[in-house]
């Protein structure tokens, strides 16, 4: 007869405060973007918001890969 065997491991986290975390990184990435980009286009006195829209695009494309990486490990 075998013993089963438990894992020794960390327990696993609650899924609101995990997710919760998720979201608040995503939207403070999104916002920091946004702020470093439209700072980025004063200073370069563009008159189209280049910056803001590419780091924002970026930061929210990393992001949503990150949340899809942390959905498939579940």
């Amino acid at each position: 007869m075998e013993q089963q065997r438990t894992p020794t491991g960390p327990k696993p986290s609650n899924s609101y405060l995990k997710y919760g975390g998720l979201g608040i990184q995503l939207f403070g990435g999104i916002g920091l973007a946004g702020w470093l980009g439209y700072k980025l286009d004063k200073y370069l006195a563009l008159e189209f918001p280049a910056f803001l829209l590419s780091f924002v695009l970026i930061v929210f494309m990393g992001m949503i890969y990150m949340v899809y990486k942390n959905l498939k490990k579940d």
